[in-house]
């Protein structure tokens, strides 16, 4: 081989790897977290050590590669934590954490909360100098939570983009509810609680609830994303897959998915409806107001 066909090889060769690099980095990049912590329901004062505490999970959640597709930067799904303790004993907390989660409207600058869930039920323990290890065969209260939220966030993103796209993500944040069901851990067990963590993956896993996935599916792909090139039509797919959640409420039992999905979604609704024509309108409002009533002050302003 003369020089200059091996300097042309090896120059295909580098931007091989640069290439194997970059789409590494991007692959390990779907999720961007911020997070934070309010401790003011704490009187202690000396927890200076939590002034860590959003970075690490930041890093934990963010640095972490947790599918094999590839993201691009702006596919990626926003999740932020907001973490509010309520009390300390030694380095035991208990806290509760709002977990809300976007993805991007296609044609657009926008995104959307697709997920947004209130979890009142959460202790772990927290040291200084503790180290965050990603172990999902070991049950930790604190990263095992972290992972189940990644998961879950990421079901529902796939869940938007392919019908029933999300499943194996919720398989993966079932496997650790069925891990930390194996210890005594607060907020596992459905028990009397039925609008917790271990409640949330079992109605997503169920077969009576897939029209409420397929609605999903149908409300961001087929309606939001292509609301800017076609407005009436997109409200058309939108109204249908208020019809699907409808029936989804009409064969389940219990209403935890479909509040979860009003309480991110109602203003979003009202939006999308509001300068329809009268008709259309009229037939959101008496749509909504069966299934979500309540947010019935808001949807009011469709009449």
């Amino acid at each position: 081989m003369n020089f200059s066909s091996l300097k042309k090889n090896k120059t295909v060769f580098l931007l091989l790897i640069a290439f194997i690099g970059i789409s590494q980095s991007i692959s390990a990049q779907e999720i961007e977290a911020d997070v934070t912590v309010d401790r003011s329901r704490i009187s202690s004062t000396s927890l200076n050590y939590l002034d860590n505490l959003p970075q690490q999970i930041e890093e934990y959640i963010n640095k972490f590669e947790w599918t094999n597709a590839n993201f691009n930067e702006n596919e990626r799904i926003k999740m932020s934590l907001q973490i509010n303790l309520l009390s300390v004993e030694d380095y035991n907390f208990k806290a509760q954490v709002i977990v809300r989660s976007q993805r991007p409207i296609y044609n657009t600058t926008r995104s959307t909360v697709v997920f947004l869930f209130n979890d009142e039920e959460w202790n772990f323990e927290y040291t200084p100098n503790r180290t965050f290890l990603h172990d999902e065969l070991q049950f930790d209260p604190l990263t095992s939570l972290l992972d189940f939220y990644a998961y879950t966030a990421l079901g529902y993103d796939f869940d938007t983009f392919e019908k029933l796209g999300g499943t194996q993500y919720y398989q993966q944040a079932q496997n650790i509810v069925s891990l930390a069901q194996t210890t005594s851990a607060i907020g596992w067990s459905r028990g009397s609680n039925q609008r917790n963590r271990a409640q949330l993956l079992s109605n997503l896993l169920q077969t009576n609830y897939e029209p409420f996935r397929v609605a999903l599916y149908q409300y961001h792909r087929k309606g939001i994303d292509q609301f800017l090139n076609n407005p009436k039509q997109a409200r058309n797919q939108i109204l249908s897959a208020l019809k699907k959640i409808q029936q989804a409420q009409r064969q389940t039992s219990f209403d935890l998915l479909f509040d979860t999905f009003f309480n991110a979604k109602y203003r979003e609704i009202t939006s999308i409806f509001k300068d329809a024509e009268p008709q259309v309108r009229l037939e959101a409002y008496n749509l909504l107001s069966n299934i979500d009533p309540g947010h019935l002050s808001e949807y009011k302003k469709l009449q």
